[in-house]
C-alpha cells in the first residue's frame, strides 16, 4: 500500500523495543489474550452499518467497566465513553464498528457466517473485512492501559465507537447528534485504520492530506430513440455518452495541476437492452477523488459542463441536455495537522524504533475521520496513522514470487490481528499519554 520493504528491513522492524516502553509493552502483553478473545468474537459476529447494535453494546459493556461514563445511541448507533481525569486537553480515541455486506473466503476458524439485508435488497454475507474488528479491539487496549494509569496523565479521554464507517456517514451522525457539545469537545483526535500490503506491525503516518475527498456522480444522457438500421433519424446517447466519458478524462490530464492528484473513473455504463434498437437514454456512474475542496469544486463543475457541452456538440434541445446529480452524502478529504502528525510520529519512533515508522503518502481512499477535524478547525487536530496487518510470512513470500495479496474489502482479507491490534492499541495510549502529560512532567 505504501512502499516496499526488503526482508532486512522487516527483520529489523522487530528487534527490541527502547527500554522504556517495557512496562507498557509488558501490561499489554498481559492484556492481549482478553483482546484477542474480543477480536474474535466481534469478527464472527459483525454487523452492518447503522446494524450495530450487538456491537455496539459490547463496546458500550467494555467502557463502563473501565470506569468511563458512558452514552449510548449517539448518531443512531454510536457510543461515547468519557473519563475526566483533573485539568489538561481533551484527547479523543476512535475506532468504527461496521462490516461490510461480503461472503468471508479466509478460511479462519472464527469466519463470519452472518447474513443480513442491506439497503441494496439483496441478501448476502456480513464480514469484516476492512479490519474494523481490530480497530475496536485496539482502541479497548488503549483503553485498559490508560484507565490503569491515570496517575500518568492529566484531562479528559474520550472514547468513541463509531457506526456507518463504510457509508461515510458515521461521523456526521454522531456529530450532528451532539458529539461536540453533549460531550467534552476534543483538542485531538486520533485513530488508526489496519493496511494491506504493509507487513503486520509496520506504522505509517501522512502529515497533510492523508485520504481523498470522495464523490459519486450520476449522468443521465439523454437521446432520442430509434431503429438501429437507420441512426441518422435518431440522436444515439450511446455515442454521445462514449463521447462524454472520454472528455471526462482531460480533467486530470488537462485541467488539473499534475502535483495535485484527482481521479475521474467512470464505473458503470448502463444503456440499451437489444441489438437494433437505439436507446433513448444512457446512465452513467462516476466516483471523483480529489483532496482541497477548491480542487473538488473544480472537477464536479468540469463535468457538468463536459457533459452539457458534448450534448450541444451533438445537437441535442435544450429539454433534452444531460442531467447530472452528484450525491449529497460524500466523504471529504482527511486532513493530518502536520504539526501533530509530526510530534506523534517522534513518539512512535521512540516506541517502535524507526524502522517500524515511516511517513506514508497519502491516497485516493476515502474515510469520514476527517469529518471531526473539519466539524471544528480552529480547535480540534487530528491524526489517523496506518498499522500495516498483512502477515509476516505472506508479506515475504509476496515479495519472493509477486504474489498479489488481498486488499481491504477483499472477502480473503485475514489480518495478522494480535500484531495490529498491539501496535495499534500501544501506539494509541502513546499518543494519549504524550498529549495529556501530568502538570511540570
Amino acid at each position: 500500500m505504501f512502499k516496499t520493504f526488503s526482508t532486512a528491513a522487516v527483520a529489523l522492524c522487530f528487534m527490541a523495543v527502547p527500554a522504556q516502553a517495557d512496562e507498557l509493552k509488558d501490561a499489554l502483553a498481559d492484556d492481549m489474550p482478553e483482546l484477542m478473545e474480543l477480536y474474535r468474537d466481534l469478527h464472527a459476529n459483525p454487523e452492518l452499518s447503522f446494524e450495530e447494535v450487538e456491537t455496539a453494546a459490547k463496546m458500550a459493556a467494555r467502557f463502563r467497566a473501565l470506569g468511563f461514563d458512558v452514552t449510548e445511541q449517539v448518531g443512531k448507533t454510536g457510543v461515547v465513553g468519557v473519563m475526566k481525569n483533573g485539568d489538561g486537553p481533551t484527547v479523543m480515541l476512535r475506532a468504527d464498528m461496521d462490516a461490510l455486506p461480503l461472503v468471508e473466503k479466509t478460511g479462519l476458524t472464527f469466519a463470519s457466517t452472518k447474513r443480513a439485508t442491506p439497503a441494496s435488497g439483496v441478501e448476502t454475507g456480513v464480514m469484516h473485512a476492512c479490519g474494523h474488528d481490530t480497530h475496536m479491539a485496539g482502541l479497548i487496549g488503549a483503553a485498559q492501559l490508560l484507565a490503569e494509569r491515570k496517575d500518568q496523565w492529566s484531562g479528559t479521554l474520550v472514547l468513541i465507537a463509531q457506526p456507518a464507517e463504510e457509508l461515510g456517514e458515521g461521523a456526521v451522525a454522531m456529530l450532528e447528534d451532539g458529539l461536540f457539545t453533549r460531550f467534552p469537545k476534543p483538542d485531538y483526535v486520533v485513530g488508526f485504520h489496519d493496511a494491506a500490503g504493509t507487513p503486520a506491525g509496520v506504522v505509517g503516518y501522512a502529515p497533510g492530506f492523508a485520504l481523498a475527498n470522495v464523490d459519486s456522480v450520476d449522468i443521465t444522457v439523454r437521446g432520442v430513440g430509434g431503429h438501429g438500421a437507420r441512426p441518422h433519424t435518431a440522436k444515439d446517447p450511446i455515442v454521445l455518452a462514449s463521447s462524454i466519458v472520454m472528455k471526462l478524462q482531460t480533467l486530470a490530464s488537462r485541467e488539473i495541476a499534475a502535483q495535485d492528484p484527482v481521479v475521474v473513473t467512470v464505473g458503470s455504463f448502463q444503456s440499451g437492452f437489444k441489438h437494433n434498437i437505439i436507446s433513448d437514454e444512457a446512465k452513467l456512474q462516476l466516483t471523483v477523488r480529489s483532496y482541497s475542496d477548491d480542487t473538488r469544486k473544480q472537477l464536479l463543475d468540469g463535468i457538468a459542463r463536459i457533459a452539457r457541452g458534448e450534448a450541444i456538440a451533438s445537437g441535442l434541445p435544450e429539454d433534452l441536455m444531460p442531467l447530472v446529480t452528484v450525491a449529497d452524502n460524500y466523504t471529504p478529504a482527511t486532513y493530518n495537522d502536520p504539526e501533530l502528525s509530526n510530534r506523534l510520529a517522534a513518539v512512535f519512533k521512540g516506541r517502535f524504533g524507526d524502522e517500524r515508522v515511516f511517513e506514508a503518502p497519502a491516497v485516493m481512499g476515502g474515510e469520514d475521520f476527517g469529518q471531526f477535524r473539519r466539524a471544528s478547525p480552529e480547535d480540534t487536530q487530528s491524526l489517523i496513522f496506518w498499522v500495516g496487518g498483512t502477515p509476516m510470512d505472506e508479506y515475504l513470500a509476496a515479495q519472493e514470487d509477486g504474489t498479489v495479496l488481498p486488499s481491504l474489502h477483499s472477502p480473503f482479507w485475514a489480518p495478522d490481528a494480535e500484531k495490529v491490534i498491539a501496535t495499534g492499541a500501544e501506539a494509541l495510549a502513546t499518543s494519549a499519554l504524550d498529549l495529556m502529560p501530568v502538570s511540570g512532567s
